[in-house]
């Protein structure tokens, strides 16, 4: 049901179920993130070569922030980030797919805002990147090398390795200084998904076997890389998960292997060989075709994102700081992920962390949401269908857009091309058509008949375009 009278700061709560959120928030707190720091830190003052590195997003430090336990949880990462044993990652902050969008200017921005959250809050300022669900492409790489990073994380996937390993650094094609690592799936999800499958051959696994397996790997590095849920949420603490990680710092340092950081990796090694994924081509962590598809392989998924993605500039034209979070939370990649409707084994991956008990529930409820979110951003910034294109080549999407355009624009030329626009009628037009605004279009039209009468000067002609369009 839409609520015209909402108010916009209380959009987000009805939006999100911020109590679903905080119960599953605060269970997992429980059973996974709090005993599994309190394990990673004992494991760093008991041994001098154990180290790790963790990627967090955005929004699970703002629950952090908001839930029961979360305080203490970034007081822990604060001390991790303080013993030189623990390299933090950047990613998007709202761990979002904005990397696969045309423009480039929303995945900067994001990936910048989630380096100054690191840096303020958690007191850590990365170097190395981790992409949202490790999205790759010759394209992502080349923008990660422009905002500075000296390395990144991709999947080792075989198609692109192409008999290849994917337990050496790569560079990146374009790139001149970017490093690549490849996560090591096989044996990462040896942990993730198999630790617990009393149907799987290696049952029980313990430190000492997983050790002998990860001695007998050639190659420069092995990059086990993990959900952090895997410690007690997607195995309980009565698997002996706990038992497992506590032991395999003591089981590794006796085969004289070492724990290195993502960006000790990089200083210590050159690369052995190009990575190059096309565009079209992205890989990414996500199930058996580790490519895309996970998110935007069917319909459902591919109509949301495209709506999204098509609001971003009709957002950013309001200015208001609190619809361009609700919009960016709507872009988290979770949502899209609930929508998968393939089966197998990956269908159940998607099954058990959705709380939606069908792929078309998932769909219905976020497609509402943004179609909702549209409505409201059309009351209030009078959305065109289409954009204005002025002679500089910028854009307006909105009536809002266009007064904040003719504010800024000063100076000779911007004032000539006004009267053009005013003289020729494309105002008017774009109004009429694009906003369809008839009675604005019309006033807008008649003072495009009174401009040579009046004489207005570039000031005044501002102030009464303005006027209109802001009714």
């Amino acid at each position: 049901m839409f609520k015209r009278s909402m108010k916009v700061e209380d959009l987000f709560d009805y939006y999100f179920f911020d109590d679903k959120d905080r119960e599953v928030f605060e269970k997992v707190a429980r059973k996974c993130y709090r005993p599994t720091n309190d394990i990673i830190m004992g494991l760093i003052d008991e041994y001098d070569d154990f180290k790790v590195a963790y990627s967090i997003s955005g929004v699970f430090v703002e629950q952090c922030e908001r839930y029961g336990f979360g305080k203490d949880i970034l007081e822990d990462f604060r001390q991790l980030a303080s013993s030189r044993k623990v390299e933090f990652l950047d990613q998007t902050y709202y761990h979002s797919l904005v990397c696969l969008y045309e423009e480039e200017g929303e995945f900067i921005e994001q990936v910048k805002a989630h380096r100054e959250l690191m840096r303020d809050l958690i007191g850590y300022e990365p170097s190395f990147f981790e992409n949202t669900e490790l999205l790759y492409n010759n394209r992502i790489a080349r923008l990660a090398e422009e905002m500075g990073y000296r390395g990144m994380f991709a999947e080792g996937v075989e198609r692109v390795l192409d008999g290849g390993s994917p337990n050496y650094v790569y560079a990146p094609v374009g790139c001149k200084n970017l490093k690549v690592l490849l996560r090591n799936y096989q044996l990462t999800d040896d942990i993730g998904f198999r630790f617990s499958l009393k149907s799987w051959k290696e049952y029980p696994l313990s430190a000492a076997k997983y050790a002998s397996w990860l001695d007998a790997t050639q190659g420069q590095c092995i990059n086990l890389f993990l959900d952090y849920e895997t410690f007690g949420e997607h195995h309980w603490e009565d698997t002996g998960i706990f038992e497992f990680l506590r032991d395999l710092p003591l089981q590794v340092l006796k085969y004289e292997m070492e724990f290195s950081t993502p960006s000790e990796i990089i200083e210590r090694y050159k690369p052995v060989g190009v990575m190059d994924v096309r565009n079209l081509e992205t890989t990414s962590w996500a199930d058996v075709e580790k490519d895309t598809s996970c998110f935007i392989g069917n319909t459902m998924q591919w109509a949301c994102y495209e709506y999204l993605r098509w609001l971003e500039p009709y957002v950013k034209e309001t200015g208001d700081e609190e619809l361009l979070k609700i919009w960016r939370y709507l872009g988290t990649s979770d949502h899209l992920y609930y929508m998968f409707t393939v089966g197998g084994a990956s269908g159940e991956v998607h099954s058990y962390f959705s709380h939606f008990e069908k792929s078309h529930d998932a769909f219905i409820a976020l497609f509402s949401v943004i179609h909702d979110f549209d409505a409201r951003l059309r009351a209030r910034i009078k959305k065109a269908d289409y954009p204005f294109v002025f002679q500089d080549g910028e854009k307006v999407w909105s009536l809002k857009g266009l007064c904040e355009y003719l504010k800024r624009k000063r100076g000779e030329k911007a004032e000539e091309a006004i009267r053009d626009y005013m003289g020729r009628g494309d105002f008017e037009r774009w109004i009429r058509e694009s906003v369809r605004e008839a009675e604005i279009a019309k006033e807008v039209e008649n003072l495009s008949s009174s401009i040579e009468k009046q004489k207005y000067d570039a000031d005044v002609l501002r102030e009464r375009i303005c006027a209109i369009i802001s009714k």
